[in-house]
């Protein structure tokens, strides 16, 4: 990737016509893409203690760029001697940039560093371009992807949080008013203050609105519980294949793209095995490095639908240079949510997916370090449906293992009780016997064994 440590490409731009279209062949926004690095660190200055190398963070910040449409015309990392409080890059290095923004017809230019408001409004001047940090990138990308009425109300939340923090904007209509007349004609509120309150007020809208979706969303896992139905939620890295293993494990149609962000609100279906048995499975957002708080906070309900699962698929895209990488962000936000993943092995499967852009020999090695593993690990290929039985069998395994298998024979005329069985156990064989009755080889969950000794005790007529 090209490092913006010379100014001989916007030079060779310089005598690009002042009246360059601000938009590539395809119509797309034309789009600018920059990784500050500070001088002696390998990731950007913004970054997490465990966060992608500078290489990885620009590949991934050009990817969120494209996710959202945009056409990057130039990007590269800008190493940094210290951040500079007033538009975060030192004099030298706007003035350069600015000169790439103008040669290439830029409309938005992409800074992978949280900005302060003040440090935004700068490079906006500098630029005369609308500028984007990583958490408003973000934060537009969930905007056009959610399509529920609770992720559409998740995201404005998160909008709304972020933009409240950011009036300080010297936009032209923000002169002081004033208020009512006579001995009432003192100053009035400014307009940053009458967007603030509004803003204000909405936020309380949506929360309310959010409370009312999340009481229902809680009186819908406690139903799932009466019934012993049990979840196994697929959690990982943004674009680590979540949604074709779902496809794959499900049968379902859900949106599956190689873009970050593809699908962005809660999927749950019903999945059953071939030889008995089902479970409820989840699909939830992808995660990525620096996940911006306001959406970790927003989307808290949704990703309560995790702190539930009776089982865990942790995703990895095992091809990734960044897979380790991209691990210990998964983990670091499901601890965020109350899941310590390292010490859950017996709640948490690693999927290590996408074997098939892998070489036979690494195929062959991963395959044996999945087997020889510490914790649970199926090496699979959701595409291509390789492994994927093994993941099925894998999960039946661990969702079963705490059941207990009980027979039980069920008079002939006796059809309450064996509905009973059928909603409340797994029925593993049904057999007739001589005297008209049935053998059912029932498991059963411990919390529900008491029930089913009541339900055999209970005399019939």
């Amino acid at each position: 990737m090209k490092t913006l440590d010379r100014s001989e490409r916007a030079a060779q731009r310089a005598g690009a016509d002042d009246g360059e279209k601000t938009a590539g062949d395809n119509g797309a926004t034309r789009a600018l893409v920059i990784v500050p690095v500070l001088k002696g660190q390998s990731g950007s200055p913004g970054a997490s203690a465990l966060a992608l190398s500078s290489e990885e963070r620009l590949e991934e910040a050009v990817g969120l760029a494209t996710a959202i449409g945009l056409d990057v015309a130039f990007s590269g990392t800008v190493p940094l001697a210290q951040i500079k409080p007033a538009a975060l890059l030192g004099t030298g290095k706007v003035e350069e940039i600015g000169a790439i923004v103008a040669a290439e017809g830029v409309s938005v230019a992409i800074v992978d560093h949280p900005l302060t408001p003040i440090q935004q409004r700068n490079l906006e001047k500098a630029w005369n371009a609308k500028v984007l940090d990583r958490t408003g990138l973000i934060l537009e990308i969930f905007a056009e992807r959610a399509r529920s009425r609770e992720g559409r109300l998740q995201v404005e939340l998160a909008r709304l949080t972020y933009q409240k923090s950011r009036l300080v904007r010297s936009w032209t209509h923000l002169e002081r008013q004033r208020g009512g007349f006579g001995f009432l004609g003192g100053p009035g509120e400014t307009q940053i203050e009458a967007d603030r309150r509004a803003i204000g007020e909405r936020i309380d809208v949506i929360k309310n609105e959010l409370a009312v979706s999340e009481r229902t969303r809680r009186l819908h896992r406690k139903r799932r519980k009466e019934t012993d139905q049990q979840i196994v939620s697929l959690v990982g890295y943004t674009n680590a294949g979540k949604s074709t293993l779902f496809n794959a494990l499900s049968g379902a149609g859900v949106l599956a793209k190689d873009m970050l962000f593809a699908t962005l609100d809660p999927t749950l279906r019903r999945v059953t095995f071939a030889d008995g048995g089902a479970f409820i499975l989840s699909d939830t957002v992808g995660f990525i490095s620096d996940l911006p708080t306001q959406l970790i906070v927003a989307f808290h309900a949704t990703l309560e639908e995790i702190l539930e699962a009776d089982l865990i698929l942790h995703v990895r895209d095992v091809a990734s240079p960044s897979s380790e990488a991209q691990k210990i962000e998964v983990e670091r936000v499901l601890s965020e949510i109350g899941i310590d993943a390292a010490a859950q092995g017996q709640r948490v499967i690693e999927v290590w997916n996408k074997a098939d852009l892998l070489s036979e020999d690494e195929r062959a090695a991963l395959g044996k370090r999945a087997t020889n593993a510490a914790h649970p690990s199926v090496l699979v290929s959701a595409r291509a449906g390789d492994g994927v039985p093994e993941l099925a069998a894998a999960i039946r395994t661990r969702l079963q293992a705490h059941l207990r298998t009980r027979d039980v024979v069920v008079g002939e005329a006796d059809g309450a009780f064996i509905h009973w069985l059928y909603e409340n156990t797994e029925v593993v064989d049904r057999q007739g016997r001589e005297d008209g009755s049935q053998l059912f080889q029932v498991r059963v969950a411990p919390e529900r064994e008491h029930d089913l000794d009541l339900h055999i005790a209970q005399p019939r007529i």
